[in-house]
């Protein structure tokens, strides 16, 4: 019992390190797009292409990995989840390691198997961490602690990032090595750990009670325009920060020392309030519904936004930022950033709301839902690439930004319309 006990724990701590693993490695290819672009001289909307990679592969990989989860267990997904990413965050180094346009196609093809891995992490790790802890108040305790871990580890890939490419006119891919080795590192740790740990597996006889049904999740409406939601909210969380980060480094910012270090600290600085905001989010569950949540955030996010676009960037306010040796101080930004770093805080609590109403009432069919979920996380990839084409098109990076509000204004119509559930009367035991 102390032995299962001990294994349980261990097996926990390297879950919750590999959903911090799922935001390193997501937002690590945000600022590695600034990299591409200086390093191979090519437009915004292609620097962006390994944002794009690495979530469109969600969509190849979201139903096919929930089915994989269905039939082989948590364990067997697990395990080729870790060993994927191990592989696809390998490739991304050798690219780091050629020379010419070559290491940009390889680099991209890294960034796509990656994707794969997170995709295939994403649908595994919530449920598996819930099992380890028994489930109940426990489980949801955990996924809370996992859900923080994961805002920080994407807090500091990007501020990592800016420490080890300090000037974005230089940058290379081989100055992100270390941030690299880190996460195969950590891959490597994983893959041992859960290949000999005992992991709950759901029973058989449940998943084929729900495979043998004609009825599947795409038979509700709430569900059908949460996937929707859920496209769009994961391409607003990526989009506010992937634009924000390169307006400041291309004249956003007054010229000064380290004006591009401070670009990506900022840009961090909205992760770090989506770690902040999941933490309230954590604490105000059980007192404010989804609907009532989702709702709050959509409207302060949409006024947010309208007030970056609005307002003169040549008024400035201070923000806290990291000055590499220097340690932290404050710096000049215009209001307009300040505005879109505070949307963190709305972005953080989103996709649980959206999951919580969309598979309301689903029952039986919630794995399969998972998998669909999963697939449309895509939106990531492709509503900033959106973004960087209307950046190159108009030249203006806060025009851009009206991709984003009307995707917030398709959240607000999602939490007070397209959540009711009008298909009470399928069966779903």
């Amino acid at each position: 019992m102390s032995t299962q006990k001990n294994s349980n724990v261990l097996a926990i701590i390297v879950m919750i390190l590999l959903f911090g693993m799922i935001s390193f490695v997501t937002n690590l290819a945000s600022p590695m797009g600034d990299v591409l672009k200086n390093q191979f001289d090519v437009a915004n909307w292609m620097g962006t292409l390994g944002v794009f990679a690495n979530f469109i592969a969600y969509a190849c990989m979201g139903i096919p990995a929930g089915n994989l989860l269905q039939k082989r267990g948590y364990k067997f997904t697990a395990l080729a989840a870790v060993a994927v990413g191990f592989t696809g965050v390998g490739v991304q180094t050798i690219a780091g390691l050629l020379e010419g346009n070559a290491a940009f196609g390889v680099y991209l093809l890294g960034a796509f198997i990656a994707g794969f891995s997170m995709c295939m992490l994403n649908i595994v790790v919530n449920p598996m961490l819930n099992k380890l802890a028994g489930g109940g108040n426990r489980g949801n305790q955990l996924l809370q602690v996992g859900g923080s871990f994961n805002s920080f580890m994407g807090t500091a890939v990007i501020f990592l990032t800016g420490v080890f490419v300090p000037s974005i006119a230089d940058a290379q891919i081989k100055q992100v090595f270390p941030l690299m080795f880190i996460a195969l590192a950590i891959f490597a740790l994983a893959f041992v750990v859960i290949l000999f740990t005992n992991i709950p597996e759901t029973e058989r006889r449940e998943v084929a009670k729900a495979e043998d049904s004609k009825v599947g999740p795409m038979s509700f409406r709430h569900f059908v325009l949460g996937a929707v939601a859920i496209f769009i909210y994961v391409g607003v969380e990526v989009g506010i920060p992937n634009v924000l980060q390169k307006w400041l480094q291309n004249g956003g910012l007054a010229v000064e020392s380290g004006a591009e270090g401070i670009a990506a600290t900022v840009a961090a600085t909205y992760w770090l309030l989506m770690f902040f905001g999941r933490l309230a989010g954590a604490a105000l569950g059980a007192k404010v519904s989804a609907k009532t949540m989702l709702t709050s955030v959509s409207v302060i996010g949409l006024g947010l936004v309208l007030g970056a676009m609005m307002l003169n960037p040549e008024t400035s306010v201070n923000l806290p930022v990291f000055k590499g040796t220097e340690g932290f101080g404050m710096a000049e930004v215009p209001i307009n950033a300040a505005l879109l770093v505070l949307c963190g805080l709305c972005t953080s609590v989103m996709w649980g709301g959206i999951f919580n109403l969309a598979v309301e009432g689903l029952g039986k069919y919630t794995e399969r839902a998972s998998g669909i979920f999963m697939a449309l996380v895509c939106g990531g990839g492709i509503l900033p690439l959106l973004q960087n084409g209307i950046v190159d098109w108009t030249g203006s990076y806060l025009t851009s930004y009206w991709v984003i509000v009307a995707g917030l204004a398709y959240l607000l119509f999602y939490a007070l319309v397209g959540s009711k559930n009008v298909n009470k009367d399928i069966k779903t035991e």
